[in-house]
């Protein structure tokens, strides 16, 4: 009898993170918390292992390749959580691309961007994902991933159980 833990199935997780996210904890008023980048990718990808998670963490301050990589998650990725940062607000593109993706999305914010400007009140990608987390800095981002994968592997086990 071994003593050795079982993951379950590997799956994969595109994490996208959108403008200005290289520049966490840098920020003076702390509005993202004190992690920096390296860190809170660390973090995520420590995260990622022990779920059995192969996770590919990526940043971009530029729209559209924010896109392409959504383009390309599709048949590569299960899901995709994504912070888009400013480009929630503003980008349709961003949202389409989502809503083309068939596998699982979690929306994802360091702050609770509903404490915030009047402008930040309405996200465009909410549409498209599963579930919003929101406010609760780098913690939010490993849950985020936990919410993923479970989704993904739920939808897994709802399917083999109809087959």
């Amino acid at each position: 009898m071994s003593n050795t833990t079982t993951l379950p199935p590997s799956l994969t997780v595109w994490f996208l993170n959108g403008p200005n996210a290289n520049l966490y904890g840098l920020d003076a008023n702390k509005t993202y918390g004190s992690d920096s980048f390296p860190v809170l990718q660390s973090r995520c990808e420590q995260k990622a292992a022990s779920l059995g998670v192969d996770l590919r963490f990526l940043q971009s301050n530029h729209e559209g390749q924010l896109i392409d990589w959504i383009q390309e998650a599709r048949g590569v990725a299960d899901g995709i959580v994504i912070n888009a940062a400013g480009l929630t607000y503003t980008s349709i593109a961003i949202l389409d691309a989502l809503l083309a993706f068939p596998g699982k999305i979690i929306e994802a914010h360091m702050s609770n961007i509903w404490k915030r400007e009047p402008f930040r009140h309405h996200s465009f990608i909410s549409k498209a994902a599963h579930g919003v987390i929101a406010g609760l800095g780098g913690d939010g981002y490993e849950f985020a991933i936990e919410a993923v994968a479970r989704l993904v592997r739920s939808a897994s086990t709802q399917q083999q159980k109809s087959a």
